[in-house]
């Protein structure tokens, strides 16, 4: 699903990886009347096509500490020349010290975990996130 917003060369592009229609299509038009440029992805499967497609200028993904299946596709972002520096926002009801726990690496990338996120929440620092890129 994309947004139908015009993009011009300040539009910053979002991939928002979210299984569940109702909450994607919530963030989407959030972030949408915020000003940014949209892309929701279901499917874990898909999520690599997505955003060579889309070619995101960040990402925000839904994660849960026992989605082994959200896992793995975490770290195929990383794992992958196109989207291995772009910055990644979780979105999660778990703190990092449980995503830790659950085998994740925080090492692996810049991460910043919300609890019970808000729509307004969703973009406080969104704009230096998507120009923020790993030297």
């Amino acid at each position: 699903m994309l947004s139908t917003s015009h993009l011009n060369e300040e539009t910053i592009r979002v991939l928002f990886i979210e299984a569940d229609p109702a909450v994607a299509e919530m963030y989407r038009l959030k972030l949408e009347l915020d000003g940014y440029h949209v892309a929701v992805v279901a499917d874990d499967d898909r999520v690599l096509e997505a955003a060579a497609r889309t070619r995101p200028d960040m990402i925000y993904i839904d994660l849960r500490a026992s989605d082994d299946r959200r896992f793995a596709t975490l770290h195929e972002l990383r794992a992958t020349t196109a989207t291995r520096d772009l910055p990644v926002i979780i979105l999660s009801n778990v703190g990092a010290s449980e995503l830790t726990a659950q085998g994740y690496n925080a090492d692996l990338l810049d991460y910043v975990v919300r609890a019970a996120p808000d729509l307004n929440g969703l973009n406080w620092n969104a704009e230096e996130w998507a120009h923020a890129r790993s030297g």
